[in-house]
């Protein structure tokens, strides 16, 4: 179906707090919007709007047509307790509410019709041709087809028998990848699809958006993925309390921000220097007139009339002048001053240098379940930047594990150097989690902290007073991520392990973080897809794993 989604005025926030407004979009067949911004700028709440999730403040959403299929797939996988694979993505994919929708609606063709309601065959039509649209009629037959392309082994894994919480993130973040692209929705709203995904993950998606029909849009903070996908970006400017559709891919929306950006601040300056100009010069006039009358007054005798009139006439003029003067400032065109942007000022705390060796694996093989790694032998030295790529259970994080003495070896050996400082931002941000307040998490994590010190850190890291009274549980997977990085610039790390450190971050964190990187002296492990990091951030070695094997490149 071709379908068209239109936003008018639309204002959107929680409790009373706006974060953005005046909002308008239109998104057509072959149109992908990119939503870029701060984390806390309302992305994800713009997407919740547009998915008719939730109300907006002020403004309206509509579907042309009305009926139009739009998904919304929000950026945490949301696994139910008990819910199996198949069940998932038919709930994620609307094919689960469309099949209910259609049984309800066969249900009560059987019963008497009330009165003043619509007939219930028209209604089971409507639901029945929503079925159909979904995708749910053949969902069975098309599911393997995809799970198998994705490398979800179904010779082992029967997908209406294996739940969702018994997956491992890579397995969930491709299970999701299959959700999206076994959907049929008319326009898709895309929250933070690049999470998780490993690099083949990666070419899927991009070759599935790149090939939609329908509109889209999609929140991402992964550069070559906006690159290579969008048709336009939205940017929420929450400095600028401002929100601009820019035209072209993304590259060309920097280009044009930075023209845009230098432009403003321009003709801020010309107003400025124009006005401080106009000010500094009324108050020369309006100090020539007063020393005017002053020294008329001293040096003209009471009978001088003519003198006296003389100096009068002059000082009425200078104060014509400055009348002049006042006016041409009040006719000035005010040029509000752009608002700097907050700006995360990120630096990774330094320990003594460790010892030489800083890992080491010797013939280690590690067994989890039904996957193993190795047999391994690998030596981590002092200050060595290492980079670590592999597709999603090739065992990445498991290795870091035993470089880290985090698990034993079930076979050979594995030993931890001797004055290893560990700072760590694992995938699933398990530093800071459960119900316990943020400052609270954060105090327990750095007790040589006051509670004023602990606030005010966090504050740099854009954390503020709202956000260090909740539950760190109800933060944001951006937020949590910014609190983890705050604890590595407080620790001293003499080893840095990052893996997928940019899921969830906004862009400006990712760039600060990868200048953090570039002064930083101690020893570096990096897991990242992220492709423009791996070409920003400097590594000695390169390591590249494949089921449970390690190779050097």
């Amino acid at each position: 179906m071709t379908a068209t989604l239109l936003a008018r005025d639309l204002s959107g926030g929680y409790g009373h707090r706006t974060l953005f407004d005046s909002l308008n979009l239109s998104v057509g067949p072959g149109d992908v919007v990119g939503v870029v911004g701060a984390n806390g700028a309302g992305k994800s709440t713009l997407l919740r709007l547009l998915g008719g999730i939730d109300q907006p403040q002020a403004g309206s959403v509509s579907r042309s047509p009305g009926d139009a299929f739009v998904g919304w797939l929000p950026q945490e996988h949301e696994r139910v307790v008990g819910e199996s694979i198949n069940d998932y993505i038919a709930r994620r994919t609307g094919c689960a509410e469309a099949t209910r929708e259609m049984d309800e609606a066969a249900a009560a063709l059987g019963q008497p019709a009330t009165a003043g309601a619509e007939d219930p065959a028209d209604v089971y039509a409507a639901a029945l041709d929503r079925w159909l649209a979904s995708g749910a009629a053949d969902l069975e037959e098309r599911l393997p087809v995809v799970l198998a392309d994705l490398g979800l082994d179904l010779d082992t894994m029967d997908s209406n028998e294996v739940l969702m919480t018994s997956l491992s993130g890579g397995q969930a973040a491709r299970v999701g990848l299959a959700a999206l692209l076994c959907s049929r929705f008319d326009i898709v709203l895309l929250d933070e699809p690049t999470n998780d995904l490993d690099l083949d993950g990666l070419e899927k998606l991009e070759a599935f958006v790149q090939g939609l029909r329908g509109g889209a849009v999609l929140v991402s903070h992964d550069r070559e993925f906006l690159a290579r996908c969008v048709t336009s970006v939205l940017e929420l400017d929450l400095a600028q309390r401002s929100n601009r559709v820019f035209g072209g891919g993304y590259d060309a929306y920097l280009e044009e921000r930075a023209t845009v950006r230098r432009h403003q601040r321009e003709r801020y300056e010309e107003f400025a220097d124009k006005k401080a100009d106009l000010v500094t010069r009324a108050r020369t006039q309006r100090e020539w007139s007063s020393q005017g009358v002053r020294n008329a007054m001293k040096k003209a005798p009471d009978n001088d009339k003519i003198r006296r009139k003389a100096a009068t006439e002059s000082s009425e003029k200078q104060a014509q002048k400055v009348r002049q003067m006042e006016s041409r400032i009040a006719r000035l065109d005010e040029v509000e001053e752009p608002r700097k942007e907050w700006k995360l000022e990120f630096s990774i705390g330094a320990a003594p240098r460790s010892g030489t060796v800083v890992s080491t694996l010797s013939n280690a093989v590690f067994r989890q379940g039904d996957f193993t790694l190795g047999p391994v032998s690998l030596q981590v030295n002092a200050g060595e930047r290492i980079g670590i790529t592999g597709a999603n259970g090739a065992g990445k994080s498991t290795l870091l594990r035993a470089l880290l003495n985090q698990q034993q070896p079930d076979e050979g050996t594995s030993s931890l150097g001797s004055g290893v400082q560990i700072g760590e931002i694992d995938q699933a941000r398990s530093l800071l989690t459960g119900a316990e307040p943020l400052a609270d998490a954060f105090s327990r994590l750095n007790p040589e902290l006051a509670q004023d010190e602990v606030r005010t850190l966090l504050a740099k890291f854009g954390l503020t007073a709202d956000h260090v009274t909740r539950p760190v549980e109800e933060l944001s997977p951006g937020e949590r991520t910014r609190a983890a990085m705050a604890v590595l610039q407080t620790s001293g790390t003499n080893l840095l392990v990052l893996d997928e450190p940019t899921n969830h971050l906004d862009l400006p964190a990712i760039q600060q973080l990868e200048q953090a990187l570039e002064s930083y002296e101690g020893t570096l492990l990096l897991v990242t897809h992220d492709r423009r990091m791996l070409t920003a951030v400097r590594t000695d070695r390169h390591w590249q794993l494949t089921a449970g094997k390690v190779t050097e490149l």
